[in-house]
């Protein structure tokens, strides 16, 4: 019974944390919506997207803790990561050399390699 309640109780603890960082990353931009999405045994990414456009991610160890993060943080929960809500993501010149900027023009290989190494 004690490790029962040892783990709920580190289990709140991580929810409450993501929660205080979803909103805090919330005030920043103005607002957030999210999606979780499972991530394998690492856990769940909790995806956020401002009202500004700015995005950030964090993980979870589990789906059930992600999920009851957000729902803490009480902001919009989407299931997928499309549409409408992809699009209001804001990119820049960071995210395309970091992305796929080699693909479409973005910086060299630190090599000078292409990327089939031709």
């Amino acid at each position: 019974m004690a490790d029962t309640q040892q783990v709920d109780a580190k289990d709140e603890r991580r929810v409450a944390r993501l929660a205080k960082q979803i909103g805090a990353f919330s005030r920043e931009h103005g607002g957030a919506e999210g999606q979780v999405a499972y991530i394998g045994e690492r856990g769940a990414r909790i995806v956020l997207v401002g009202e500004d456009g700015g995005w950030g991610d964090l993980v979870a160890p589990s789906v059930e803790i992600a999920n009851r993060a957000v729902e803490k943080a009480g902001i919009t929960v989407h299931d997928e990561f499309d549409g409408e809500f992809a699009a209001k993501v804001t990119t820049g010149p960071y995210e395309w050399s970091r992305m796929a900027g080699i693909q479409v023009g973005g910086p060299k290989n630190p090599t000078g390699d292409t990327p089939s190494g031709t």
